[in-house]
């Protein structure tokens, strides 16, 4: 059984915890937060042995083989480090991190300790996405000439100010699904060579929470990309090629237990859906996932699932996204505002900046 430290106490553990529950090869024995009434609860509802407010104490336990990290992202590099100095494997919720500087930090951190790690961009381990690489390898799907993606869900409430706005919130899930196609369709280099230009909204954290993203790769590819988190929710994901058009008709990022659905529209001839039918979801796909590199002693996952170089990669792309939106303001028509962090009030609705 791979025993399993969990550091963190918000919703997105329950999924995770719930996954492990179902599996077979995993049980939870150890779970660390600061919200004490929190920590019981999940200690009760999960049945797990130790809890503790300390993370340095689950880091220290014998009874820990991995450690899943659920804080906030801007938390995620030092809790990596933390924990693969202490020899534990780390599965780490998304995205990344929330700069490129403290990104470096914990790839550097991932190499110098031999560890398995993994970005937990969790619908990447369903099946779902092993169908959709198929479709993308195979010759008469034609060749790629464009996507198209947008992410939106009604969360401003709830996200932390320091975690960077939509684009690492919500915009990692198309950017990541992007990264995907390309880098399967057109080979391991094309990603990175682009050009991109972006308009966006800020909130009163002066978080990005509206973005449009247009990017041209420089083998002729085209794509467009949208995120909020201040509306809906509503998905969607298209690829185009020189034969028909793959579209995503459920939610290709929240993959859960059931049939998922892909509808192929060929320019000559009828359309055809692509039906997944899978008994669980992505979070249990991802728990197996670690549980069959850490078994054959893998210091990374294997595709369609995020290897360092592929997390590296997409955390690049949103910051450049970042930096194709703020660099609007070198117009003179409004600069930006420092962000003012963790303690700004929380944004109505009618308070986004005029995109610029």
């Amino acid at each position: 059984m791979l025993r399993w430290g969990i550091i963190g106490t918000g919703f997105i553990s329950h999924a995770m915890l719930g996954a492990i529950a179902k599996s077979k090869g995993s049980v939870a024995t150890a779970i660390a937060g600061r919200n004490e009434t929190a920590l019981a609860d999940m200690q009760a509802q999960y049945q797990i042995p130790q809890g503790t407010p300390d993370t340095a104490d689950l880091l220290a336990s014998d009874d820990v083989d991995v450690v899943y990290i659920a804080l906030p992202n801007h938390l995620h590099a030092d809790a990596t480090t933390a924990a693969l100095a202490a020899g534990k494997p780390v599965l780490c919720e998304k995205s990344l991190t929330v700069s490129m500087t403290d990104a470096e930090t914990l790839a550097q951190a991932v190499r110098s300790s031999g560890l398995f790690f993994a970005e937990g961009l969790m619908y990447l381990a369903h099946p779902l996405m092993a169908q959709l690489v198929k479709l993308l390898r195979d010759p008469t799907f034609g060749a790629l000439r464009s996507v198209s993606g947008f992410y939106a869900a009604d969360i401003w409430q709830v996200v932390n100010p320091a975690g960077g706005g939509t684009l690492y919130n919500l915009g990692c899930y198309p950017a990541s699904l992007l990264h995907l196609v390309v880098q399967t369709m057109c080979g391991d280099t094309a990603f990175a060579a682009r050009s991109m230009t972006a308009h966006g909204t800020e909130n009163a954290d002066c978080n990005i929470q509206d973005t449009a993203l247009s990017v041209r790769f420089d083998n002729g590819v085209f794509a467009t990309l949208q995120s909020s988190d201040s509306h809906g929710m509503a998905f969607g994901f298209e690829i185009t090629t020189t034969k028909g058009a793959l579209r995503f008709d459920t939610n290709p990022w929240l993959p859960d237990a059931g049939d998922s659905r892909m509808i192929w529209r060929p320019f000559e001839g009828p359309e055809r859906a692509i039906v997944v039918s899978d008994a669980n979801d992505a979070f249990y796909h991802q728990t197996r996932m670690v549980e069959r590199a850490l078994t054959s002693h893998a210091t990374e996952a294997q595709r369609p699932s995020p290897r360092l170089s592929d997390s590296l990669e997409i955390m690049q792309f949103l910051t450049d996204w970042m930096r194709r939106r703020e660099d609007k303001y070198l117009s003179g028509i409004s600069p930006p505002r420092p962000n003012r962090g963790v303690e700004s009030k929380r944004p109505r609705l009618d308070e986004g900046k005029p995109a610029v």
